[in-house]
């Protein structure tokens, strides 16, 4: 660095000055000055023309009054420092300015530092302590080796600030991501989120792919297996398996095999080990190098990111125990009826089918609680798990059941709701138990008010029990019962048509014609039904 003169001639000479950082930027340090006097301009350009800071050249632009100062710093948010003159179209418009600057523009990173050169009109101790400026300078004594320890010294504060409001903004942009991904229930919408989230961090788009290590089995060798892309490696998803031709292939198994993060100049991988033992691999390859600070948060997030996919296996196994509960239940109660088997099972399908319709046609009431797509299929299971404490001489009666053994056989519902809104009550919030005790409970109600047991109408009756009326009743004239044979198709679709809007909700009957129509299931009649 070349040493500069406290000679005022200084001011005019034109050497390079360079304050060394092995980090290469393009950006230039921007600096305004707001003046009136047009000397001080040029004098202030000679002074700063050839100094560089962190290999970043500095820029300046120039305002002449305090209004136009404002508008520069308005429209440009990059500005890292203010050089202002106090006294200009008003004897204290720059006072007016640094206060605009920190209360109406909320900038607090720019730093501003004020000049006069009548200190008889803003006294330096009085504008410290008033005005949130960071350094008080006269004009005279503002030599050349000064200025360049007051800029440098500015900028390297500002520089600071940002380091810090960037690590803000990321660590802000980790808790959201995190907070959302956690809503995620399936690994292939976590996976996806990842590589969404990490392109919202990093603010730039880019391309990549979330791997999980399959094990390695008696029949297959260890692979990583490709969950999610984003970007152009989205052909990659519709490959089981990462290619080994493709050019990231040793770049993420080297970090499977090592369990730590990777940089290179093609692409940068990053480890995720979840605590149940499962390895992920996070692979994206960004527009230009990361930083160090865009490294960091990264790691910061994937170490979040592992917790997640605890959580998601957690929630996966604690799902697949409810739903054996509930079959497990829904078995018994259909082991005393032979002749309903399979039954609850494409009741549970056609279920989750016309609550899907229902969705796309915009019919989901608007509190509809968000575990209700999750939830109602399986629930539906125990529609009829009442029936338990029905005898078998009624249950299983060939025939006609008599208006008193009718009674007895309509009291299933009010058994399996009693039943299940007992058990639902130990399980908080909306679960499997409580929307199957709103389907045990309202299933033979009738939209009209004409039902069972309560004789509720219209949307007084949980939508839940309004799907599984519906698809009760054609799945059980589809197949034969002990007082009935099996309903060609057309007819069960003519006897749903003529009860919508009495027995049936419409819009359940026209959910389930448009499912029948679009997608035309064979499984809905079993064979030797």
């Amino acid at each position: 660095m070349s040493e500069i003169s406290d000679d005022d001639e200084s001011w005019l000479e034109e050497e390079a000055v360079s304050v060394d950082d092995p980090l290469k930027n393009d950006n230039k340090w921007r600096i305004l000055i707001v003046d009136d006097e047009l000397d001080v301009h040029a004098v202030t350009r000679l002074a700063l023309k050839n100094i560089t800071f962190k290999d970043q050249d500095i820029e300046i632009i120039s305002a002449y009054s305090g209004q136009e100062g404002f508008d520069i710093l308005a429209s440009d948010p990059d500005i890292c420092m203010v050089l202002l003159d106090v006294v200009m179209e008003t004897e204290n418009a720059g006072l007016v300015l640094a206060q605009r600057i920190r209360h109406d523009l909320k900038n607090d990173l720019v730093r501003i530092i004020l000049r006069t050169g009548q200190p008889g009109q803003a006294p330096e101790q009085k504008i410290i302590v008033d005005y949130d400026i960071n350094d008080y300078k006269l004009k005279t004594e503002l030599t050349a080796q000064k200025m360049f320890t007051c800029v440098i010294s500015s900028l390297r504060a500002y520089e600071g600030l940002k380091t810090i409001e960037a690590n803000r903004r990321g660590l802000d942009k980790i808790l959201q991501a995190v907070n959302n991904l956690y809503q995620l229930d399936s690994l292939k919408e976590l996976a996806t989120g990842v590589l969404t989230q990490i392109s919202t961090i990093l603010n730039f788009g880019t391309e990549g792919v979330l791997c999980v290590m399959r094990p390695a089995n008696a029949m297959e060798e260890a692979a990583p297996m490709v969950i999610a892309t984003i970007g152009q490696s989205v052909t990659l998803q519709e490959q089981k398996l990462l290619p080994d031709s493709h050019p990231w292939t040793p770049s993420i198994l080297k970090v499977f095999h090592e369990k730590k993060n990777l940089f290179s100049p093609m692409v940068d991988v990053f480890s995720i080990v979840a605590a149940h033992g499962q390895q992920f691999a996070v692979a994206f390859a960004p527009a230009r190098p990361l930083t160090q600070l865009e490294c960091n948060l990264l790691d910061i997030f994937c170490d979040r990111i592992a917790a997640a996919f605890d959580n998601l296996e957690m929630f996966e196994l604690l799902k697949t125990t409810q739903e054996a509960t509930v079959i497990a239940l829904a078995d018994l109660a259909e082991s005393r009826d032979a002749t309903t088997g399979g039954h609850v099972r494409r009741v549970c399908r056609l279920t989750e089918a016309i609550a899907f319709e229902l969705m796309a046609l915009g019919k989901l009431p608007n509190n509809t609680h968000s575990n209700f797509m999750a939830f109602v299929g399986i629930a539906s299971i125990l529609h009829d798990v009442g029936k338990v404490g029905i005898p078998d001489a009624i249950l299983l009666k060939p025939g006609q059941h008599t208006p008193e053994e009718r009674i007895i056989m309509q009291g299933h519902a009010m058994i399996g709701e009693t039943v299940l809104a007992h058990a639902s009550a130990s399980v908080p919030g909306v679960s499997s138990l409580s929307i199957g005790a709103e389907i045990a409970g309202g299933h033979h109600e009738h939209y009209d008010g004409n039902g069972y047991p309560r004789g509720l109408k219209g949307e007084a009756i949980p939508l839940s029990a309004r799907i599984v009326a519906v698809v009760d009743v054609f799945d059980a004239l589809l197949h034969s019962r002990p007082y009935k044979k099996p309903w060609p198709l057309p007819e069960v679709i003519a006897y749903l048509n003529e009860r919508s809007g009495t027995q049936f909700d419409p819009d359940v009957i026209r959910a389930l014609m448009n499912f029948l129509e679009a997608e035309k299931p064979d499984w809905i009649i079993a064979e030797g039904h």
